[in-house]
């Protein structure tokens, strides 16, 4: 079995925050391959699901953590521990504000950078598991970052988080096969990105 676990915020007012991206892609990744209605479970929303790989299929739980953002890891660890589960089986989908908007990346292990839904994560789990890094881009300053992941993505912005959003839906057979370099470049060639500098949205790197 695969945990696919999206950080989010639970209450409706966030659920078009630029910080919901990760509940987003669980959402997509559902529409595909869940197979049974989201139930309460595991202290989130949960559904179960099933993808095709070459070695056979593999089972889905699909999860978005109702803790809030901050807390995450009880969710998935609660998940990951009645599934007897390695942290390997586990893919954690979140915004990445030091990545281009439209940028995707797949992570394995490492620090949290910051960002306290993963550290969550990892003081339950350890820091072996999968990251889905969804690039969202940067305001400029530190000072703006809240209020920048706490704000709804702009009309303009789903020009790639649509696409994006299906793709990672569509390469997901890559991921459960334990292919991650595969779904990430399957990922950007079905919703291409230019490479940017996430503080200046539209200026690609030298």
């Amino acid at each position: 079995m695969l945990i696919l676990a999206g950080l989010g915020n639970p209450e409706p007012k966030y659920e078009k925050n630029r910080h919901n991206v990760g509940f987003m892609a669980v959402d997509a990744l559902a529409r595909k391959w869940g197979t049974a209605p989201w139930r309460a479970r595991f202290q989130g929303l949960a559904c179960e699901g099933q993808v095709s790989t070459p070695d056979g299929p593999v089972k889905l739980l699909l999860l978005k953590p109702k803790t809030y953002y901050n807390e995450s890891g009880r969710a998935v660890g609660e998940a990951m521990k009645f599934f007897k589960l390695a942290p390997s089986d586990v893919i954690v989908f979140h915004d990445e504000i030091d990545m281009a908007p439209g940028r995707f990346r797949m992570k394995s292990g490492g620090g949290a950078a910051g960002n306290n839904g993963i550290r969550s994560v990892t003081s339950q789990v350890g820091d072996a598991f999968r990251r889905g890094r969804i690039g969202v881009g940067h305001p400029g300053h530190k000072d703006a970052v809240m209020h920048y992941v706490l704000g709804d993505f702009h009309k303009v912005e789903h020009q790639w988080l649509d696409p994006m959003l299906d793709a990672l839906a569509d390469a997901l057979p890559f991921a459960a096969a334990g292919d991650d370099d595969r779904f990430q470049a399957e990922v950007m060639r079905l919703a291409p990105a230019p490479k940017a500098d996430p503080r200046k949205p539209g200026k690609a790197d030298d």
